[in-house]
């Protein structure tokens, strides 16, 4: 006889249950992490990686993928190959990482394709990414960050400053506005003039 699968209903759910934990930095945090990150051995490099993945919402993927060739200096630009199926696009680079990426390859002494690569000129791994800005949240007494909170946060510090939904969808790569959704629903201004 064939196992009964239990379903749960609704009412079994917790009346919390819709209740998200907080898993973005706003922007002092995000500062903290980045002055943090440059107190590491690669000081350099893990700063630029962190306000990189920060600033265009990448995934790790899509961070460790990022080549030498997407950057464009001339025209402060960088080509950001989104995965999922996202939209890949060229985004801006603003003046502080202009400088960042300038800093991180002219210590470069080597001719290799990725942007970040490891000291055993490899390009970074997953585990290389996590460790990074782990030690960097940690160091700047944020607790446990992970790479995926810059994402958030990215999308959270764009809904704060009043960008419209389809912009952020468009910026994050998502290809349903329902990912999107949640950082304009809670962006903070929205609620600056009630009172």
């Amino acid at each position: 006889m064939p196992k009964r699968r239990s379903v749960k209903s609704a009412d079994d759910r917790p009346a919390d249950a819709h209740v998200r934990a907080r898993d973005y930095l706003g922007q002092p945090d995000v500062d903290r992490l980045l002055v943090a990150s440059k107190k590491s051995r690669y000081g350099v490099r893990d700063h630029l990686l962190i306000l990189m993945m920060f600033r265009h919402g990448l995934r790790v993927s899509e961070t460790i993928a990022l080549r030498r060739q997407d950057v464009d200096l001339a025209q402060s630009r960088v080509w950001i190959a989104r995965l999922k199926n996202g939209l890949s696009v060229e985004q801006p680079v603003a003046g502080d990482e202009l400088r960042a990426i300038k800093r991180w390859l002219a210590r470069r002494e080597d001719a290799l394709p990725w942007l970040f690569v490891s000291e055993r000129k490899k390009p970074l791994t997953r585990q290389a990414v996590n460790y990074i800005v782990g030690t960097a949240g940690s160091r700047a007494g944020l607790g446990h960050v992970h790479p995926h909170m810059l994402r958030h946060s990215c999308g959270f510090a764009l809904a704060n400053k009043g960008r419209d939904l389809r912009l952020i969808q468009d910026y994050l790569g998502h290809r349903d506005p329902r990912h999107t959704a949640h950082y304009t629903r809670t962006a903070a201004h929205r609620f600056d003039d009630l009172w």
